[in-house]
């Protein structure tokens, strides 16, 4: 493609990203499967441009005082590269529309205003205001690296196939049985990978696997599974053995984790959209809440811009509503564990204290101390009620945990 089509294709991208609730990743797949005719390397360039402009989406937005795509675009062409706006905005065929003389002006002038923090902090005002951390919010905005559990006991015979299959690996720096890629591993010819010897999962939801403190023995439910990463993590943690039933509402998120149970040989999963109302003597009740997903902005940093402070105010009433049902289900001397991978104490905090409270029987059991149980690696966190995890503390996703014990 020349250079002119390519921002032609990122410019109908981002048409079709910033006027849809879809997420952005799914827009550019689909649209790179319906023009199979696009090269890997134009394909390639296109997405890493069309995510770096969702990136600087707000500063681009701040010197234009514009929300247009067309016109961040130019200025991103302008601010971020070499090329020339002029040649590539030509009107000849494949190429954009030629520039108007409001936008040629727009070229030609600089604005040396200084950016606002909600602006340098890539984030809209509102969620600013809620967090107030320039630094913080600057690192939930890069690109996050490729974490990957290990599915056999040796890590370090793992990491030597790989690095002999050419890639560049090393140990997750908190999780035994993490591994970190410094580069993007193509799935699809990794051998490691298509053996079933590692799964995708970041670092932060392996370290939540691991402080469920489960065996064989116990009864545990995975509730609100979604796509299943802790529940596959929970049964190699388990050898295999034992139980784990895995819920979701959605049957069809279920049946997504059927292929990679089958690729990771893993038999102690039972996967359900319903529980009985007999069952109400888990050990172990592993509430993955519905949340924002502002934890996971570097994988996905769109997100940010489709959240809405209404929305968060509604997943606030659900996430109460399935403590109240995890706290019915779960038996005297078990655990309820409360995970989200949101950033917003309003998911967090604001809703494990007041579910506490309300009950004479339930303690935060200190995280603390099980964590040194669990790993060797130094606690990351100042509480020993909450484990908080971050990409600016832990170089992880942005990750809550509270342990909650049914005494």
């Amino acid at each position: 493609m020349q250079q002119a089509g390519r921002y032609q294709a990122i410019l109908e991208l981002l048409e079709a990203i910033f006027n849809s609730l879809t997420p952005a990743d799914k827009i550019i797949n689909n649209y790179m499967r319906e023009r199979k005719y696009i090269g890997s390397k134009d394909r390639r360039f296109i997405a890493d441009t069309v995510w770096d402009i969702i990136r600087n989406r707000m500063k681009l937005e701040f010197v234009t005082k514009s929300n247009q795509p067309r016109s961040l675009l130019l200025q991103y062409i302008k601010q971020f590269t070499m090329d020339d706006p002029t040649e590539i905005f030509s009107g000849e065929k494949y190429a954009p529309s030629k520039l108007s003389p409001q936008e040629l002006e727009l070229l030609s002038t600089e604005n040396d205003e200084p950016y606002p923090p909600y602006v340098e902090a890539e984030t809209p005002k509102w969620i600013f205001e809620k967090i107030n951390d320039v630094e913080f919010l600057k690192a939930l905005n890069q690109p996050a690296m490729a974490d990957f559990r290990i599915n056999v006991k040796n890590r370090d015979k793992v990491i030597s196939e790989l690095v002999s299959e050419g890639y560049e690996v090393e140990p997750c720096p908190y999780s035994p049985i993490g591994i970190r890629s410094l580069h993007r591993i193509s799935l699809g010819n990794c051998m490691a990978y298509q053996n079933g010897e590692i799964e995708v999962q970041d670092e932060a939801s392996q370290i939540a696997a691991i402080m469920c403190d489960v065996n064989p023995n116990l009864k545990i439910i995975d509730y609100c599974c979604g796509a299943g990463g802790k529940s596959l993590a929970l049964a190699y943690l388990m050898n295999n053995q034992g139980k784990i039933l895995a819920h979701d509402i959605s049957s069809s998120r279920l049946e997504e984790i059927k292929p990679r149970m089958q690729r990771l040989g893993i038999k102690n999963i039972e996967l359900t959209d319903i529980i009985a109302d007999t069952d109400r003597d888990f050990d172990r009740f592993i509430l993955d809440a519905p949340c924002s997903g502002s934890g996971t902005w570097r994988r996905c940093p769109d997100a940010k811009f489709r959240l809405t402070p209404e929305h968060l105010q509604k997943l606030n009433q659900t996430q109460s509503e399935l403590l109240d049902i995890a706290y019915s289900k779960t038996k005297s001397g078990g655990r309820i564990i409360y995970i989200t991978c949101s950033i917003f104490k309003d998911e967090n905090e604001n809703i494990v204290e007041p579910f506490v409270k309300a009950h004479a029987d339930l303690r935060l059991l200190n995280l603390r101390s099980l964590w040194e149980q669990k790993l060797s690696a130094p606690y990351p966190c100042h509480s020993n009620e909450y484990l908080r995890l971050s990409p600016l503390s832990t170089g992880t996703d942005g990750f809550f945990l509270a342990v909650i014990e049914k005494i």
